[in-house]
């Protein structure tokens, strides 16, 4: 609770209600047609009908009364008001609320990588960080590297963030460490990413800085609709590289989750090979992954 001391002025219209603090620099001064809309201190003093005028400056709220009130009748309640509204925004003018994120470990079948699940949308798109030394323009992923040595690769997706760790702990023993920091970091309004993610549509162009062809356009598709989503539903993400059209093999470029997956494989044979076998069979025979 704060403390608020009553104090008369000369002027028996007016009583100054003191603060242990300085509440806002410079001064306010109010009236009924005053733009209040972004002072909850005001608008609650305004709602006794007998206040014409407050005043704010330096650690003090000053009110002014109509004639008809009393002081001993009024000033302690309107005491109790200042002291809840100062409670609540310290710095009289409305506090914005911090948006808040919930954060979820989820498993991926890679075990090496941990997916941590945003109840709020990060980014629009992706970004991966291979290493350490490639995270200076994704702070969110720079935080991550400079408190956890284990860490090796940080992949942010939509809403999640997809860590690689390396051997030398469980998930497990940090899982929870590593949650509390994420979401730390975003409460905070910490920044995600300096560059502009990649966007899930056609997302290799960057990378081989082309247009798909049409046939590759037509593999990519199926991908986007079949594939894509369980994929990034595990913390990943698939693409196609490229193709080679007298061989029918369609390369695949894996990310997050996916890259270096004992599974992937599985995946891509069992899995992806045979969605494009029975969706463009006269274009793809064989899957391949360029990084897995």
């Amino acid at each position: 609770m704060r403390t608020v001391l009553i104090e008369p002025t000369e002027n028996p219209k007016v009583m100054k209600f003191v603060a242990d603090y300085n509440l806002i620099p410079g001064s306010l001064e109010l009236d009924r047609n005053s733009d209040i809309s972004e002072i909850p201190l005001a608008q609650e003093l305004f709602n006794y009908p007998f206040v014409e005028r407050v005043f704010i400056t330096a650690n003090f709220v000053a009110v002014a009364k109509q004639d008809t009130i009393e002081w001993e009748h009024v000033a302690e309640s309107l005491k109790n008001v200042i002291e809840d509204e100062l409670l609540a925004n310290p710095r009289i003018y409305l506090q914005k609320k911090k948006e808040m994120y919930q954060i979820y470990a989820e498993m991926t079948p890679n075990p090496n990588v941990m997916k941590f699940v945003s109840s709020k949308l990060l980014m629009d798109g992706f970004v991966e960080v291979k290493s350490k030394e490639a995270a200076e323009e994704v702070p969110l992923a720079q935080a991550i590297f400079k408190e956890f040595d284990f860490a090796t690769e940080v992949f942010i997706s939509d809403n999640f963030v997809a860590v690689t760790r390396d051997n030398s702990v469980e998930w497990h023993q940090v899982m929870m460490t590593v949650r509390a920091l994420i979401a730390e970091y975003l409460q905070n309004g910490g920044e995600i990413s300096k560059i502009e993610p990649q966007k899930h549509e056609n997302p290799v162009e960057k990378i081989i800085n082309r247009d798909y062809t049409e046939d590759e356009q037509k593999i990519s598709d199926i991908l986007n609709e079949y594939v894509a989503p369980a994929v990034e539903n595990d913390g990943g993400k698939i693409s196609l590289m490229e193709y080679d059209q007298e061989s029918k093999t369609a390369k695949m470029l894996l990310q997050g989750a996916c890259s270096g997956c004992p599974s992937s494989t599985a995946t891509l044979k069992n899995g992806i090979e045979n969605i494009l076998k029975q969706f463009v069979p006269d274009l793809v025979e064989r899957v391949e992954a360029v990084n897995g």
